[in-house]
């Protein structure tokens, strides 16, 4: 049975990856820089001290790394704090698992600040014990660190705990890792086949069905 769930938080319990599609163009074009051809992808792969390191580096911005995280951040601001909708379906499935005693935690690569409001005003933050994210740990996810600190504080290991995420390049360093993955569907995952092919649960919808039941009582 699982024990543990290490839920990712755009994409997959909030419907906010749009954000992340326009925001790191709109902050280029605010500098008076042109975005250049695959920065949407790029981006939304990245910490955002990733992100950060990236646009100094490949723009030679003037501003340091966490002055351009600061900036995109405030872009972002308003639509964590009284716009962001809960994808249909996640409150249940916290409910469900918060009900038979799974210990949950968030690990994201958004800034702790602006995943605290969004929680809160969606009503989901008690349902986690403690918010992980990458900025925090010094580590993006293409990287197991994220998911190792959150296993270690929830008191769980490999064989019993399982990452909830849509992005397929946080799919693969969980499954790497050796940690069972429940996708979630989201359309800005254009990679659908692979996060199908990598995943132990896949969920076109975020919902309490008869094999995730299975597999949560059976893991």
């Amino acid at each position: 049975m699982i024990k543990g769930a290490i839920f990712d938080l755009d994409g997959t319990l909030l419907d906010s990856m749009s954000i992340w599609d326009s925001v790191g163009v709109d902050y280029l074009l605010s500098k008076g820089y042109t975005p250049k051809e695959g920065l949407k992808d790029n981006f939304k792969n990245m910490s955002m001290i990733q992100a950060g390191e990236y646009l100094k580096s490949e723009y030679s911005i003037s501003l340091s790394a966490q002055e351009i995280v600061d900036g995109v951040n405030a872009m972002t601001e308003d639509f964590y704090i009284n716009r962001v909708q809960l994808k249909e379906g996640a409150k249940e499935l916290l409910e469900y698992l918060n009900a038979r005693g799974v210990k949950m935690c968030v690990a994201t690569a958004t800034d702790g600040y602006l995943v605290e409001a969004a929680l809160e005003r969606c009503g989901i933050r008690g349902y986690f014990l403690k918010i992980f994210t990458c900025t925090d740990v010094g580590h993006g996810k293409d990287e197991p660190v994220i998911f190792r600190k959150a296993m270690e504080f929830l008191g769980t290991d490999r064989s019993n705990t399982a990452v909830f995420e849509d992005a397929l390049y946080a799919i693969k360093t969980a499954k790497k890792e050796g940690i069972p993955v429940v996708a979630i569907f989201d359309a800005y995952e254009q990679n659908q086949e692979q996060v199908k092919a990598l995943a132990d649960i896949y969920l076109q919808k975020i919902s309490v069905s008869d094999e995730l039941v299975e597999f949560v009582g059976n893991l």
